[in-house]
């Protein structure tokens, strides 16, 4: 059960209209990963309670004696029975929770396919980038391949049951799940979850292994994601768990902020001598391709910098 009561529903007044302008990067970032889905039986356990699907995205399923935590859904509703069966594989009760890190397609559309018991929980602003996006990136992502268009096929909006603002703690007996909201970074609405006492960080998109932080239009903020990982270092996880790519430690947190911050800093710098915004970019993602080797999607580079560009204004 929640440890605190959670706020009243959020309805946002205004529904957006105006389609995202989506570009290139982000797709390329997004379908990036080699499995275009969520794998069965494929549960690796990462600490005492916390378990993950590595697949597109990975998912998290956290165990506890009297409720289960599942931490995102896999791309529409075929992903995300796979995961409701592999969570009930590891669940000690039938009390299941559901949250979402970001409410992308891979992430977040695949919620109608968990049981009519499960509690959906989201933060606040998270669900209003649903309800003015949600439908505009299904959309997208059906139009990138056959694939994405069947596993995208007939999703249904299901609506939180609870709303949180900042934080939000669930008790699941014998391992308790902080559910944060630290401010803006990859979009608007980003979630992290820490479990205790398994020191175990699921960080969404804001830490990843080795991967450009992706930033593909202006909802993404440089200056916020910076300030979002200096939040959860004081946490030193032992274990991270990230939505896209390779398990980790703690250490990838410092990783990911030192590739931000020098972006951030040459960034700026052009900026200051008056390189426009297309040179710089394709100036860093040559020079990064260069100096940070292993690293993918390196062709999100050009968009982080418009974003620190457009910061900087």
């Amino acid at each position: 059960m929640p440890s605190n009561p959670p706020c009243p529903r959020a309805v946002p007044s205004i529904i957006c209209a105006a389609v995202l302008a989506i570009c290139a990067a982000f797709v390329a970032y997004a379908q990036q990963p080699a499995p275009q889905g969520v794998p069965e039986n494929s549960v690796t356990r990462v600490s005492d309670h916390v378990y993950a699907i590595i697949g597109f995205p990975n998912i998290g399923i956290i165990a506890g004696d009297r409720a289960t935590l599942v931490v995102d859904t896999g791309m529409g509703p075929p992903n995300g029975a796979i995961v409701v069966r592999e969570a009930e594989k590891l669940a000690k009760s039938p009390n299941l929770y559901l949250t979402t890190t970001h409410f992308h397609p891979e992430h977040a559309a695949g919620a109608q396919a968990f049981p009519p018991r499960t509690v959906l929980i989201r933060p606040a602003v998270q669900q209003e980038e649903m309800d003015k996006h949600g439908a505009e990136f299904i959309e997208m992502f059906r139009s990138r391949s056959a694939l994405f268009r069947e596993q995208l096929k007939d999703v249904k909006p299901r609506p939180p049951d609870i709303l949180f603002d900042r934080e939000i703690k669930l008790d699941l007996g014998g391992v308790t799940a902080r559910l944060m909201w630290l401010g803006p970074a990859h979009t608007q609405g980003d979630e992290l979850i820490f479990v205790e006492p398994d020191r175990t960080l699921l960080p969404g998109d804001i830490v990843e292994n080795k991967l450009v932080p992706n930033m593909p239009n202006a909802d993404a903020s440089p200056k916020g994601w910076l300030a979002v990982l200096d939040k959860i270092a004081p946490l030193e996880p032992l274990h991270v768990v990230p939505d896209h790519g390779a398990l980790g430690d703690g250490s990838l947190i410092a990783q990911e902020r030192g590739f931000l911050q020098d972006l951030q800093t040459r960034a700026l710098d052009l900026k200051r001598q008056g390189v426009s915004v297309d040179d710089a970019g394709k100036r860093l993602e040559a020079d990064f391709k260069a100096k940070y080797p292993g690293w993918g999607s390196i062709n999100a580079v050009p968009n982080a910098v418009r974003r620190v560009y457009a910061e900087s204004q």
